[in-house]
């Protein structure tokens, strides 16, 4: 056997020293950062505001637990009874705001006839009616009355109710004013005066008669301001009608709630009904309102959805009182899906879940669009707004957009041709909306001929003036006798039409009577014996027949 190689040494590294460690006392002191749970913020409730206990089970009951920030905020300052100015958007709870404090107020008071001891002033007949049906169901544990004066309803039955004593009084202006000039109603007792959605009643016109109202109100009340918007002029009326307010602001004035999702379809004029019947039935729309600007517009597209088989309903101004209301029942029960309405139903009506608000025509003013979307998204719900813009309504979005600090998103309805915007300004111009034609350039005058200069002629050829005669010498000729004027009869006379005479020949003139002598100057009067005759008025010059027969006699 071969001998064994000899193996060679492996060589094996050689460690280092191992290095000392630092002492603890040598290390640097770190700080040390405990991760605590984020503190719990108890949410207000109702009871922390100071209600009573008859209002707060009935808020219980309707199963409300959490005031909003405008209910947190308002229902003490209300309390302690003090001018409020609230400035909030649409949907969050102004109608309770001021309505639950003032139950507590006028609790352990009686009304007396004709002078109620509150007064709040709505805009229009469904908001009253809502703040009405507020009062029932907050104050059903209170003995409290109130009353509705508005249109469309009897007024003797309103002056019944307000004969057995009124303790809230919810009314439009226009009403109010008219059953207080026929004396139905005093205003001397009235220490609360709410005055509610003040921005639309300037849209209305109504405040020249707001301001009479609070003119028949006395000086030492509680007035409670509520507006969506804070226009100047809506800043004026409340430093005239307030003294020393609470002012609460809880968002910016005019935004739009953040739970609503919003939409804008550029679409063709004559696409509009078809892109809303499309976003109909491609939405999954539970209810919805159709805003349009015109009551004309209004019916012309309930006939139309009518007719392609929609659930729907029309509501605006025109309609009489019962018809509006039953409409409005109808929706809020779901028997109808639809409603096409005009602003009159964009303020204040809180329609319970509503998902959709379309917008078919822009609205005129800014304003108006954030209280038509408001109708949506209330109570934490999510809701959608969209809106049909036509090529011309381009100056109007655009003022949209500037009021609520951000752009509408676009959409695209499926199935239509997009179009762009108006190159124009937008505005309206001529019958229709449509832009006038421009007119024809004129055709080229033709050249006039010149034309001849005058030349004057000679004085021998022009014809001889007539030559003024000197007028001849007067001859006196001595005038004859006038003729015996006939005796006419009076009838005659008095039958014959009035003369007529030119306004450059008036004929010559009158002496005495003329020719209508009256026929009693005529009659002669017989004298007795020995006495001489009576003065004629007639001269025997004027009469001579009557001087002949004299002397025959």
């Amino acid at each position: 056997m071969p001998e064994a190689a000899a193996q060679e040494p492996v060589a094996v590294p050689q460690l280092s020293e191992p290095a000392e460690l630092p002492s603890p006392d040598a290390l640097p002191e770190l700080p040390v950062v405990l991760e605590l749970p984020p503190p719990i913020v108890e949410r207000v409730v109702f009871a922390d505001l100071g209600l009573s206990s008859e209002v707060l089970r009935a808020i219980d009951e309707m199963g409300y637990k959490h005031p909003t920030p405008i209910q947190e905020q308002a229902i003490p300052v209300v309390l302690m009874g003090r001018d409020v100015l609230g400035v909030a958007q649409t949907g969050t709870g102004k109608t309770a705001g001021f309505t639950l404090p003032m139950l507590d107020i006028l609790t352990g008071s009686r009304a007396r006839a004709r002078m109620p001891r509150s007064l709040i002033l709505e805009p229009t007949r469904e908001l009253a009616l809502q703040v009405a049906e507020n009062f029932v169901q907050y104050g059903k544990h209170l003995k409290l009355t109130h009353a509705l004066l508005i249109g469309g309803e009897s007024m003797n039955d309103q002056k019944d109710a307000l004969m057995r004593g009124v303790d809230v009084l919810i009314a439009t202006p226009g009403r109010l004013i008219d059953l207080f000039e026929r004396g139905g109603l005093l205003m001397t007792d009235t220490r609360i005066l709410v005055i509610d959605e003040a921005d639309r009643m300037l849209d209305m016109g109504f405040i020249p008669d707001v301001e009479r109202i609070v003119s028949m109100l006395p000086r030492t009340r509680q007035t409670l301001f509520f507006s969506a918007t804070m226009a100047p002029e809506i800043k004026r009326l409340s430093d005239a009608f307030l003294q020393n307010p609470k002012i609460i602001t809880v968002s910016r004035p005019a935004s739009v709630a953040t739970t609503i999702v919003a939409g804008l379809a550029l679409v063709a004029d004559h696409d509009k009904r078809e892109a809303l019947r499309r976003l109909i039935r491609t939405q999954e729309v539970q209810n919805a309102l159709i805003f349009c600007n015109r009551k004309i517009e209004v019916d012309t597209l309930y006939k139309s959805l009518r007719k392609h088989e929609f659930d729907v309903g029309a509501l605006h101004g025109d309609l009489s009182q019962p018809e509006r209301t039953a409409t409005m029942a109808k929706f809020k029960a779901n028997e109808l899906r639809l409603l096409v309405c005009s602003d009159v139903a964009a303020r204040g009506l809180d329609i319970t879940g509503l998902s959709h608000v379309f917008n078919f025509d822009v609205p005129h003013h800014a304003e108006d669009y954030v209280h038509r979307i408001g109708r949506t998204g209330r109570a934490g719900l999510v809701g959608h707004a969209f809106t049909l813009a036509t090529p011309d309504d381009r100056l109007a979005v655009e003022a949209i957009e500037a009021l609520v600090g951000s752009a509408i998103p676009r959409m695209q309805v499926e199935g239509l041709d997009p179009v762009e915007w108006a190159e124009d300004d937008g505005k309206r111009r001529g019958r229709g909306g449509r832009k006038a034609a421009p007119k024809k350039e004129k055709a080229e005058a033709k050249p006039k001929p010149e034309k001849e200069p005058r030349v004057a002629k000679p004085r021998g050829e022009r014809k001889p003036r007539a030559v003024a005669m000197a007028p001849a010498e007067p001859v006196r000729v001595e005038a004859e006798a006038p003729p015996p004027a006939p005796v006419r009869d009076f009838r005659e006379s008095r039958d014959r039409g009035p003369r007529r005479y030119r306004d450059d020949d008036l004929g010559p003139s009158v002496r005495g009577f003329g020719d209508d002598v009256p026929a009693f100057m005529l009659i002669r009067l017989r004298r007795a014996s020995g006495q001489a005759a009576p003065h004629m008025a007639v001269s025997e010059a004027e009469t001579p027949e009557l001087a002949t027969e004299e002397s025959d006699a």
